[in-house]
């Protein structure tokens, strides 16, 4: 039968309205289990603190939240297994610089459009990264570094097991003049086995991950990449004090395929937020890790997220690195 006019141009207002079967999944949201993909291996700063989020919403909610690590291609692997569950927020993935920032820049072909497959639902912090050397390295400073490899081209080794710890590499061998060898690790664990090891003699690793090496004396961090001293280290140079506007900073994120209904989104936006600003949570984050975190909207995280894209794209271009 043909539809009146009337009829017609009321269609697309009620097929935007949420159906009473959604509300309804919303309001009681989390019914089960979340699982979170976490795309790098346990121990690095986006495995801590998703356990540190996760526990906070178990506890919430009454429902587990369970944290899988899928390592592999810089995060690719773990961001492809989210993009292709069912988007009702019970598949949630551990965002961070490089699933959402650098890989489209890096990867031809990375599988996923980290703007048009997924939802930044809550930003867990952000921050810098160390360059670090054992706490026996004969390299006290990073003068002593540049020095060397100044001196002896290609004889160094970094180890790098994401972007945020192999873009900065490259930027400093640009901007210092210097060559060195880039060794690619599959887990954050293995790397510091490495440079313990001396199989390879420094390496960038972001705060949050690094803090406990360094605290406990096992590593010693010669600069850092924010833009602003720490307070937490205040005796630790940045390295744009000795090349000027050099910062590179990343960010930890919780996302879900683009799909999943707002109510969702929204309810998953509140206790991340909840999670974050909690005192206990607050406090760790800002001490012990060093992450810069405030409650965000989505559309808010959605703007931080976009940002981080650009500032990599740069970040990318002026390291030199040819997309695979």
């Amino acid at each position: 039968m043909p539809l009146s006019r009337r009829s017609f141009f009321a269609l697309p207002v009620l097929a935007a309205l949420p159906t009473s079967n959604a509300l309804a999944q919303a309001e009681t949201f989390p019914a089960k289990a979340i699982r979170i993909i976490v795309p790098f291996a346990p121990g690095g700063s986006g495995d801590i603190t998703a356990r540190l989020v996760g526990k906070y919403i178990e506890d919430k909610t009454g429902q587990p939240f369970v944290v899988e690590n899928k390592p592999g291609a810089n995060g690719i692997v773990g961001a492809l297994s989210v993009k292709s569950a069912p988007a009702d927020g019970y598949t949630l993935m551990l965002a961070t610089t490089s699933t959402n920032a650098a890989n489209i820049h890096m990867y031809k072909n990375p599988g996923y459009d980290p703007e048009k497959d997924f939802q930044v639902v809550g930003i867990i912090g952000s921050s810098g990264a160390f360059l670090v050397v054992p706490a026996d390295s004969s390299y006290k400073t990073l003068a002593d570094l540049l020095a060397y490899a100044k001196a002896n081209p290609g004889k160094l080794n970094f180890g790098y097991f994401n972007a945020s710890s192999q873009v900065p590499a490259e930027v400093l061998a640009k901007r210092a003049g210097v060559e060195w060898q880039g060794v690619a690790y599959k887990a954050i664990g293995t790397a510091w086995s490495d440079l313990y090891a001396g199989n390879i003699q420094f390496m960038f690793v972001d705060l949050t991950a690094g803090r406990g090496q360094v605290v406990a004396d096992k590593a010693r961090p010669l600069a850092v990449t924010l833009p602003a001293r720490s307070p937490l280290y205040p005796n630790l140079p940045i390295l744009a004090e000795t090349f000027p506007g050099f910062t590179s900073t990343g960010f930890l994120a919780i996302a879900v395929p683009k799909a999943t209904p707002k109510l969702v989104q929204e309810r998953l936006n509140a206790l991340i937020n909840e999670a974050i600003t909690s005192p206990a949570i607050a406090k760790r984050l800002a001490e012990e890790f060093a992450l810069n975190s405030r409650a965000l909207t989505l559309e808010q995280c959605a703007q931080q997220d976009r940002d981080e894209r650009a500032k990599w794209a740069e970040y990318v271009k002026i390291a030199r690195i040819e997309p695979q």
